[in-house]
């Protein structure tokens, strides 16, 4: 389950079937089969590929089941998009392969790091997620998917402003400690709780209401 990283995840996942239901037709299995791979590549692929690159999770996953769990779960993942190719469109082949090359890029940190930042974050885990559930199911461009693609990487550099200063208390600040002065003269203890706090709960509110909005309006359109 911590590997897994369910809100996360399920954030994720949303952006797939934000991306879906603006489609002109939503095709359910069309969707299920989008689901499914984002599932296999990153809740599974992708967490297991980073937790073998630099361990941001601590598990106590061994190196080798790390990388055959991130391989297999990628595997199966571009095997999803595949049966697209073969039964939907020959135009899935570029999501295929720009899936499995981001997956591997960011989370591996090739190439120098230089796919890892914001920007490829945001594209990668909010774009390229909106834009799939979009095309799979249009399969021609609109302003209506470029404008929820655009949406949905938009909340990915939201979620990652709030979650880059989260990991780096949890992971790598041993202490701190400080006076908030407030202008009536009295002052707040500043901890390393009270800091994440916010931001914490600012994320857990935005998985969840990125989620039940993303299951909402699914059910609308295929209802």
């Amino acid at each position: 389950m911590t590997l897994l990283h369910p809100p996360y995840t399920a954030w994720h996942l949303s952006y797939v079937a934000l991306g879906a239901v603006v489609a002109p037709r939503v095709v359910g299995i069309r969707v299920a089969a989008a689901l499914l791979a984002f599932f296999l590549a990153v809740g599974v692929g992708a967490h297991a590929l980073d937790e073998l690159h630099d361990r941001p999770l601590q598990t106590g996953l061994s190196t080798g089941v790390l990388a055959v769990v991130g391989g297999l779960a990628l595997a199966a993942a571009a095997a999803v998009g595949v049966a697209g190719v073969l039964t939907v469109s020959w135009t899935l082949a570029a999501f295929v392969a720009f899936g499995v090359f981001i997956c591997l890029a960011y989370n591996l940190e090739l190439f120098g790091g230089r796919l890892h930042g914001d920007r490829w974050f945001a594209l990668a885990w909010g774009v390229f997620p909106a834009w799939t559930g979009y095309w799979v199911n249009a399969l021609h461009v609109s302003a209506a998917g470029v404008l929820v693609a655009a949406a949905c990487g938009a909340l990915s550099v939201a979620q990652r402003r709030l979650s880059t200063p989260v990991r780096q208390l949890r992971r790598r600040t041993a202490a701190l400690s400080g006076e908030q002065r407030l202008v009536d003269g009295s002052s707040v203890e500043v901890t390393r709780a009270s800091v994440i706090a916010p931001l914490d709960g600012a994320l857990q509110a935005m998985s969840v209401a990125v989620t039940l909005l993303a299951c909402g309006l699914l059910l609308a359109r295929l209802s």
